[in-house]
């Protein structure tokens, strides 16, 4: 007689749960905000190195970014569980469904906390593990709670904290901080705001329902389209301040001008849009939005490979 194998409804029913609950805490760490972070900090090492550094440093570098960032997203899940309630981008996230309690939620980013900076301290250096914990610090309390409610600059400022991979990165392989590393940490400063603004401005709705004083909240598109372009243009001439800093050579220079001035020539389409009187989809902000992220990619990708192939100017 043949045998039918045995399963279980409540044992299936167990393991799928798990899965689910494992996976409701991945998602308060926000991963594709981690994968941003990640992508400045192994090219500022290359740089730091001027060549390819060690990969367990490498390795363990990313292992406390990731602990720490995550750390940090959980804290801002946690407290911003009412306002993504009432907007529809986030409104299926773990904390506004119930999946994960608040109890849980600060445990967990409190054991992230302790892990990434011991870590850190053990594994890299003191230096990385105190600029880590002040990113925490600085995401999870200067931007989350006291930034993000109450000014139209909170991204800016509130943006500091995601600055902080390209010093992490750097620190790891000198155990210090020099001005190749400030200058980059910059360039993402000044990215920031035109690669948020534009997100900001296709959900603008769901941030005046939620009352987040988001700059296009407050502002008009063509308010919002010259504080673009600015930040734009200061960001691509930081960028470029790098050259002799570091110094760099044709790759990253030639990159660097190129992928800016597509930055900046997409900042002016938004913007010439905004005077025209275009509202709405037809706005559409988000070109500029995922360019922005391509933008980051392939510069700090240029910086990683300048370094390794180095053909002076001059």
């Amino acid at each position: 007689m043949a045998t039918t194998p045995v399963t279980t409804a409540p044992a299936a029913a167990t393991t799928l749960s798990a899965r689910r609950r494992v996976a409701a805490f991945v998602a308060l760490t926000k991963p594709r905000i981690i994968e941003l972070l990640l992508v400045t900090t192994v090219p500022v090492m290359f740089l730091a190195e001027r060549g390819v550094p060690s990969l367990w440093l490498v390795v363990a570098t990313l292992v406390g970014g990731i602990m720490s960032a995550a750390a940090a997203n959980t804290f801002n899940s946690v407290y911003d569980r009412d306002i993504d309630r009432l907007m529809h981008r986030t409104s299926s996230r773990p904390m506004v469904t119930g999946e994960v309690g608040v109890r849980a939620a600060l445990v967990f980013g409190g054991v992230l906390t302790v892990a990434s900076t011991v870590w850190f301290a053990l594994v890299v250096n003191l230096v990385s593990a105190a600029l880590s914990l002040l990113a925490i610090a600085l995401y999870a309390v200067g931007y989350t709670m006291l930034l993000k409610r109450r000014t139209s600059q909170n991204i800016v400022w509130g943006g500091i904290a995601g600055c902080m991979p390209t010093l992490i990165g750097w620190s790891a392989v000198t155990g210090s901080v020099a001005w190749p590393a400030v200058v980059l940490f910059l360039v993402i400063f000044f990215w920031t705001p035109p690669h948020y603004w534009p997100l900001s401005m296709a959900f603008r709705d769901d941030y005046a329902t939620a009352e987040v004083p988001m700059l296009p909240v407050e502002r008009g598109p063509v308010a919002v389209g010259r504080q673009i372009v600015a930040y734009s243009w200061v960001m691509v001439a930081t960028s470029l301040v790098l050259v002799p800093v570091a110094p760099m050579g044709w790759l990253y220079a030639g990159t660097a001008v190129v992928a800016g001035a597509l930055f900046i020539a997409e900042a002016h389409r938004l913007l010439g849009a905004a005077k025209r009187g275009v509202v709405g989809p037809a706005l559409k902000p988000m070109r500029l939005f995922h360019y922005s992220i391509t933008y980051v990619t392939v510069v700090f990708l240029a910086v990683a490979v300048d370094p390794l192939v180095y053909l002076p100017i001059g």
